[in-house]
């Protein structure tokens, strides 16, 4: 079939990431001796630098990593609520939801610990090395992908007025970064360097200097900084100015650290997630709704059926998944409660928010979420609150951002497998430029995963000090008879694994490409989304029975969705999904590769 690209295929090492300059990162690491995990670190340290709008060094981190002849793991680099967050000190504010920007959004940050534990852990590379490629674009400059552009002009008058140390960095000149200029950040590769010359004078030796950069994050210049810019007042998504509750004891007593997926069997294949902390378990739950046979591949019954095997396992996200409770994934994939929940699928489209009863327990959702699940006011399709300001137009998946910073969410992801067997999917996001000032003496701001948390009492998601908060991230790694072959995932928040489940059901149901996985194929073929289930994003809106299409949709599809009673968008031809993925086959040791053409960002790279 036509493609956009052609699925690479080699047997030396294989990348596909958001951004080229990443992909070539990760390649030119493979090239000099590297591993898949040297190369992934390097590369996420680049993706600071060139999708700032995307992720940032004080942001999340998951990980699902396989090393070769290992067993597969969940590395987790979503960092807790501090300490000090409670439920009672953001009532006492007068608020009902947690911001979406501002410090009293920010967890602990997770990203960079999360690398170094990977660098130390797997990783062959001193950390000199993997760090040269982010310091070398923060400092020489890189030209700059015309969403930087977009997202700076967008957020401008707030940087001019509020938020002056992004603007030092983001407005050069007065005026948002162009495309096709070079966009430097000088004080990160300060950082990064005065971060190196601390670690190699604390040992000589590879995970010595590693250990002693984690150390300077946590308790040195950095973590002095962060817990600096996270106590200053700052005017956030409520139009008034907060202090956070980041301390420096937050910082100084929470590590990255390595869990088991959670995993299900579908036909040969055994899918990998990262636990209820995340929304990973809803891909599981969706493969487990699928009845044995299904509808024709791309048909109105097909799309119908994943739409709204989607919003049951959406809906038991809001009432089950989270890190204040144990989530009861068990019971959530178990065939009789997957039986159960299938048969409420009928013929016309669902408009309510129907979590299920796993085990016999009682499903609890937030009252904003009860209030816009039954149509409550001030919230649209795009989770915008009323009168938030005009957002830029989403495109190719990426973050729909109002004048005051206000995301709906979006990221990057990474896939690496090298020559050896090593393969590694990482979807590092937060810390975005919008997301909060820009730390002065650091070049990065914090980031503002607890929005995604309820100010509601005794909820899985509650906000919670010491427990992540639940997270939209979610790499993916499969398994074919219980030997990893394939890596891959998206940014989008809450759209993630609703583009993955097309994307793996078009690997593993349509034709091969060359004796291996028709990768592309799979990513160009159109795509879509539901938005019927509370956004995790500030304010939190949805819309049901919601669904956008791209516009190269059958037209008949479309029309047989409306007449199923989906209130049907369409959107641009190529806009929805960002999907990368790696492969490889364990008997030949072919390689495989490909990336998404959306937004004409995302590379794919390999020999």
């Amino acid at each position: 079939m036509f493609t956009t690209r052609p699925t690479l295929q080699g047997t030396f090492g294989m990348v596909s990431s958001t951004h080229w300059l990443a992909s070539q990162t990760a390649m030119a690491v493979l090239e000099d001796g590297g591993n898949a995990f040297d190369a992934a670190v390097a590369a996420g340290f680049v993706l600071h630098v060139v999708e700032p709008h995307l992720n940032g060094p004080a942001g999340d981190l998951p990980v699902i990593l396989a090393p070769a002849g290992g067993e597969v793991r969940v590395l987790c680099g979503q960092g807790v609520a501090p300490a000090g967050a409670t439920i009672a000190h953001y009532r006492s504010l007068g608020l009902d939801l947690v911001p979406g920007t501002g410090p009293l959004a920010a967890a602990v940050p997770g990203a960079f610990d999360a690398w170094m534990l990977l660098l130390r852990d797997h990783g062959t590379k001193p950390l000199a090395d993997v760090l040269s490629y982010a310091i070398g674009y923060a400092e020489d400059g890189h030209p700059p992908v015309e969403r930087v552009r977009d997202t700076v002009e967008t957020v401008r008058e707030l940087f001019e007025t509020e938020w002056t140390s992004s603007a030092e960095v983001y407005l050069p000149g007065g005026r948002p970064p162009r495309p096709g200029e070079l966009l430097r950040n000088p004080a990160l590769a300060a950082t990064w360097r005065r971060l190196l010359s601390e670690a190699e004078a604390a040992g000589s030796g590879r995970a010595e200097q590693i250990e002693a950069a984690r150390g300077i994050w946590r308790t040195g210049f950095i973590a002095e900084a962060l817990v600096r810019q996270a106590q200053r007042p700052t005017m956030d998504t409520t139009g008034t100015r907060h202090a956070g509750t980041l301390t420096a004891e937050d910082l100084a007593s929470w590590s990255a650290g390595y869990e088991d997926p959670v995993t299900y069997d579908w036909r040969g294949w055994t899918l990998c997630k990262a636990g209820g902390w995340s929304q990973g378990p809803v891909l599981l739950q969706q493969l487990a709704l699928l009845p044995p046979e299904l509808p024709a591949y791309g048909s109105a019954e097909y799309v119908h059926m994943l739409i709204e095997g989607c919003k049951l396992a959406m809906a038991d996200r809001e009432a089950w998944y989270g890190d204040a409770a144990e989530v009861p994934v068990e019971a959530l994939l178990s065939p009789s409660y997957a039986a159960e929940r299938r048969a409420l699928i009928g013929e016309n489209a669902s408009r309510e928010l129907r979590p299920g009863s796993p085990g016999g327990r009682t499903p609890v959702v937030s009252a904003h979420a009860v209030s816009v699940a039954a149509g409550g006011p001030g919230t649209d399709a795009l989770g915008l609150a009323a009168g938030a300001g005009e957002p830029t137009v989403a495109k190719s998946g990426e973050a729909v951002v109002t004048p005051d910073g206000g995301t709906r969410g979006d990221t990057c992801h990474l896939d690496v497998v090298d020559r050896w067997g090593n393969m590694i999917a990482a979807t590092p996001s937060g810390g975005w430029l919008q997301s909060n000032p820009v730390v002065p003496e650091l070049g990065f701001p914090l980031g503002t995963r607890l929005q995604m948390t309820w100010l509601d009492e005794g909820l899985p998601s509650s906000l919670t000090p010491g427990r992540r908060p639940r997270t939209t991230l979610s790499p993916s790694l499969a398994l074919r008879d219980g030997i990893p072959v394939l890596a891959f995932g998206t940014p989008g928040g809450d759209q993630q694994d609703q583009w993955q489940m097309h994307f793996f059901l078009s690997v593993a149901l349509r034709s091969a490409v060359r004796g291996g996985l028709d990768l592309q194929g799979a990513i160009d073929a159109p795509n879509w989304h539901n938005d019927s289930f509370p956004s995790s994003f500030y304010p939190r809106g949805m819309t049901p029975a919601g669904v956008t299409v791209e516009s190269r949709t059958p037209p008949a599809v479309i029309d047989d969705l409306r007449r199923r009673g989906h209130d049907v968008t369409i959107g641009d031809p190529w806009s929805e999904g960002r999907l990368c993925a790696v492969a490889r086959d364990p008997e030949s040791g072919v390689l495989s590769a490909a990336a998404n053409p959306r937004g004409m960002q995302g590379y794919a790279v390999g020999r």
